[in-house]
């Protein structure tokens, strides 16, 4: 469960700052009242972890001035404004400098209630856009955040890398589960608009009328956010599921992008995720609309093409599960390993995250096996077969590399701690890190 998000609220009266306070702490909120604007600002500042609730008028600094400067430091910041009987004007000069919104007194407490949940969560996501995009700020954050060492992870990495520098828009397709809209991140954080909006948006998510006005407008009275292509001018704006667009929004779409130019102000990423067998995207978009969105492309892999990235995928993930649930990752026999292997994965990275989770509540209660997990994911599945057919060689090698690894990091490096639990010679153990490209400088 994520952690409650806080509300600072700034108002001169006592019995109203507290009695606002009261009724958004019964609602979970964690809340903080101050007396003034000044006294405010020395709390609020850029990715405060909430939203600000602030009487329009105060002594010394009123709600205007504290709004500005709030928008100075974070323009962000949902800031929602209470206003007296005939404060209009001010309420409409809050709006045009950035207010989320605004209640009028007396108001309604659940009214209130009902915009701070809207409020939040909008600071949520722009929290989490943030968080994300300092994490792939730069290439070697990239690299630890699209783990796997497969010749696909690494061709993913480069592609990541090399389109973030382009302007053009970007097609990404891929089947369920595998990170696509992660890959939609990584691709604005690494690129020039780095530092300006990010809209991310679901066609499949609303019913047609919902999206065309959040995609284009118009804005309707109890709008509290611009149309998608307003909201994200300059910046990047990721369709996903572009697959659901009516012919007539993608008709919209396209004038939308013809009208850009080159190279277009607004950057768009496409996500395509289109899991009918023989049906692609370029059949489900008009013709001139796809060649616009693919004019550069990434095609994500599926995990069952990334070999042994599904081994170290697991042990990452049993690992962070096992650190939250306090108790010790599960260990993983050779057959296991084998069958993680081969697994079909038609959840793909998705799939494998719900798994590993699994997997550390099971072993917490001192029960079962992941191949009893993997079979009731897919009863169809052999535990000796193999859906690549790969020979004994490539199982027992890849198992080999994963006992390695997760022993050289328990133990921080020490190989003579490794030697002893694995029980190796020190020149076998050395030539084996040397076959799997191992090295110990990575575990200290």
């Amino acid at each position: 469960m994520s952690k409650a998000m806080k509300i600072a609220i700034v108002d001169d009266e006592k019995d109203m700052r507290q009695s606002i306070s009261q009724w958004l702490a019964l609602s979970g909120y964690d809340t903080e009242v101050f007396a003034s604007g000044e006294e405010a600002l020395g709390v609020v500042g850029p990715d405060y972890p909430g939203i600000v609730i602030s009487d329009i008028r105060m002594p010394g600094m009123d709600g205007i001035q504290l709004l500005r400067k709030l928008m100075g430091g974070d323009s962000a910041l949902p800031v929602i404004m209470i206003t007296g009987h005939g404060d209009v004007p001010m309420a409409v000069e809050a709006m045009r400098i950035g207010a989320f919104d605004f209640l009028e007194k007396p108001f309604n407490p659940d009214r209130m209630s009902e915009l701070a949940k809207k409020a939040t969560n909008a600071r949520r996501l722009t929290l989490d856009n943030r968080a994300l995009r300092k994490e792939l700020s730069d290439g070697g954050q990239i690299m630890r955040k699209l783990i796997g060492a497969s010749p696909a992870m690494e061709r993913l990495r480069e592609d990541v890398l090399d389109l973030g520098q382009a302007d053009g828009h970007v097609l990404i397709e891929g089947e369920t589960g595998t990170g696509k809209t992660l890959i939609a991140h990584a691709l604005h954080a690494v690129g020039s608009r780095a530092g300006k909006k990010f809209v991310l948006l679901s066609c499949a998510a609303m019913d047609e009328d919902t999206l065309l006005r959040r995609l284009f407008g118009p804005m309707q009275p109890d709008d509290t956010r611009l149309p998608a292509v307003e909201e994200a001018r300059g910046g990047t704006m990721v369709l996903e599921d572009i697959e659901a667009l009516s012919d007539s929004a993608q008709a919209r779409l396209l004038s939308v992008i013809n009208d850009q130019g080159t190279p277009p102000e607004t950057r768009i990423v496409a996500i395509c995720n289109l899991q009918d067998e023989g049906r692609t995207c370029e059949s489900a978009l008009r013709s001139d609309l796809y060649y616009r969105l693919a004019a550069l492309k990434i095609t994500v892999p599926p995990l069952r093409q990334r070999g042994e990235d599904i081994l170290t995928l697991f042990t990452r993930l049993s690992e962070q599960y096992s650190e939250e649930y306090g108790c010790d990752a599960p260990q993983v026999s050779a057959q296991e390993a084998a069958q993680l292997l081969q697994a079909p994965w038609p959840g793909n990275v998705r799939q494998l995250i719900n798994l590993a989770e699994r997997a550390v509540l099971q072993s917490r209660r001192g029960s079962g096996t992941i191949a009893s997990l993997l079979m009731s994911d897919h009863d169809e599945m052999q535990p000796v077969m193999t859906t690549e057919g790969k020979p004994l060689k490539e199982y027992v090698e890849a198992f080999e590399r994963m006992l390695i690894d997760n022993t050289m990091r328990r133990h921080k490096g020490s190989i003579s701690a490794v030697m002893d639990e694995l029980c190796l010679p020190r020149r076998t153990l050395n030539e084996k890190m040397a076959k799997y490209g191992l090295q110990r400088s990575d575990y200290l």
